[in-house]
């Protein structure tokens, strides 16, 4: 019964906020339509609010499950009009805190034991209170202060029935809602439900914070508080208590004297770092989770919280991301139509000069404006919004850090109005590019790489002498006719030889890398066996002859 209740109550919050609009040509259309008269209309500036006010009032009005659903979709911005992202984007977390008694209940039935085991004193009136969790203060036997982050009584069940009745509505949305194909409801609630259960397990938060907290040790521009792993379980997080003050709290920021413009070119900065270097970045970096260190006046430093949605990106993405922010620096739009094609964010069909063409047509308005009002985060939004015209999805990911991009951006131009964000992020991005690409970097990725090569070297061998006993008895070869297929038999000819060669340089590698990890044998030239320059050189030489030729 539950269930059909549930939907009854979210169709007349729906229309209580005059949201069938945005069922506007499709078939549920035609109910809300019949069903809006017995329905009366919120009452107050409600009515006169915009769409995405009223979405995003009635998501209040649902409850913190539905808050949590509706940041979650902010972060969808590929799906979503800009009118309503930007409203989502405001949602924040309104609920009651549940009492303190049942938090000390929680933390002791994680941790065993009596709370006073673990800590010297602990606060049962919550410093915040979130849908997922809320926080108490609390200090450690040694004089730490701390704050204990405790998961909401029955939390998991609530979420587990929602995302249930979520994705019977994601059917009936792909069933009869709008455009079905583009917006794929139950792909959204796949990405919702993982992000409310990640958030769930306090461990994993706990882990985002430590690694975060790694790469930033020392730093003088972003400070992480410390895990304490012995009282921390999948139902309880206690993190070092920091101070500080939002990051959108000009006042207090003017106040304690720090210079706005050096903090704002900070933040753009560290995301860069945190993107292209680290390849982990804060993805929920919105005021409330990055406050500013006040005692920090002359070196202004940022302090990290709410460490539940961290992004990262496949190498590949990540490289084909750094090339394409570059060519979009550079205004290079035939380099930017290129690399999506090479990416696979386009699909291989799309002609070179069509793609560069719509790539023009999205980024030269930007560049047309000054550069204190050129936001990165809108030209790569609708970049990807020109893959999906080709009905390509991109990858969650890059949405997330596309959002976040969009977050930084907008707070480095509250922090100043003038930012220019490339001129402070492109030479940010190409040191991290020239440390990455020098030839350390790589002899180090190689070295990495060596022993799964070695792992794998008697089975290449054996693949490759198969082929090459097959290749000899002539069973390789293709024999068509016509000119059509003779094109291609003599472009299959040709792969044959390439990856001949191809095996042969492997084979070459492997032994030159085999007969430098043995006891040194024989004549050598600069401290290295001159069987290793020979095999180097025949695989340097065999690649060569497989690399490709232009016909």
């Amino acid at each position: 019964m539950r269930s059909p209740l549930r939907v009854l109550t979210i169709l007349r919050v729906a229309l209580r906020y005059r949201l069938d609009g945005l069922l506007e040509g499709s078939r549920l259309a035609g109910l809300l339509r019949v069903l809006k008269p017995f329905v009366p209309a919120a009452r107050g500036a409600a009515k006169e609010l915009s769409r995405g006010a009223r979405l995003r009032l009635a998501l209040q009005d649902l409850g913190p499950i539905f808050v949590k659903f509706g940041q979650v979709l902010a972060t969808r911005r590929d799906l979503l009009p800009p009118d309503i992202a930007d409203e989502l984007c405001l949602l924040q977390d309104q609920v009651a805190p549940f009492p303190g008694a049942l938090a000390r209940a929680a933390i002791e039935r994680e941790l065993g034991g009596r709370v006073e085991d673990h800590y010297a004193r602990f606060d049962e009136t919550p410093l915040a209170s979130a849908s997922i969790a809320q926080v108490h203060a609390a200090e450690l036997p040694d004089g730490r202060a701390v704050v204990i982050k405790v998961l909401r009584p029955g939390i998991a069940q609530t979420i587990e029935a929602d995302i249930s009745l979520l994705r019977t509505i994601a059917s009936l949305a792909e069933r009869f809602g709008p455009d079905p194909e583009r917006t794929r409801p139950a792909e959204v609630v796949d990405e919702i439900a993982r992000s409310l259960r990640d958030e769930l397990d306090l461990q994993r938060e706990g882990a985002n914070a430590s690694v975060l907290r790694r790469h930033f040790e020392g730093s003088k521009d972003l400070y992480v508080p410390q895990v304490f792993w012995d009282l921390t379980t999948e139902g309880v997080l206690t993190l070092e208590r920091v101070h500080g003050v939002r990051s959108d709290d000009l006042a207090a920021i003017e106040a304690a004297g720090i210079d706005r413009r050096a903090l704002a070119a900070k933040g753009v900065q560290l995301f860069y770092t945190q993107v292209f270097r680290d390849n982990f970045f804060h993805a929920d970096a919105h005021a409330g989770n990055i406050w500013v260190d006040t005692t920090r006046v002359d070196v202004p430093r940022f302090i990290a919280l709410d460490f539940g949605i961290m992004g990262a990106l496949p190498e590949i993405d990540q490289y084909y991301l750094a090339e394409n922010f570059t060519a979009i620096f550079e205004r290079d739009y035939r380099r930017i139509a290129q690399l999506h094609l090479d990416a696979g964010w386009m699909p291989g069909t799309v002609r070179i000069d069509e793609l560069e063409g719509a790539v023009r047509t999205v980024c030269e308005p930007y560049f047309t404006r000054p550069l204190s009002e050129i936001a990165l985060g809108e030209v790569l939004l609708k970049l990807f919004k020109v893959a999906h015209q080709y009905k390509l999805t991109i990858q969650p990911q890059l949405i997330l850090l596309q959002k976040t991009l969009l977050n930084i951006e907008g707070l480095g131009r509250l922090l100043d109005p003038k930012l220019d964000i490339w001129a402070v992020a492109k030479p940010v991005l190409a040191e991290i590019l020239r440390e990455k690409r020098n030839p350390q970097a790589l002899l180090k990725r190689a070295r990495m790489r060596i022993p799964q090569i070695l792992a794998a070297a008697p089975e290449v061998a054996e693949l490759a002498h198969e082929y090459l006993k097959q290749a000899a008895s002539g069973r390789a070869a293709l024999r068509l006719h016509s000119d059509d297929l003779k094109r291609l038999a003599d472009a299959a000819q040709a792969g044959h030889r390439q990856t001949v060669f191809a095996v042969l340089g492997v084979g070459l590698m492997l032994l030159s890398v085999g007969v430098h990890l043995l006891p040194p044998v024989g004549k050598d030239w600069i401290g290295t066996p001159i069987t290793v320059w020979l095999a180097g050189i025949g695989a340097v030489a065999a690649f060569i002859a497989a690399w490709p030729r232009r016909s």
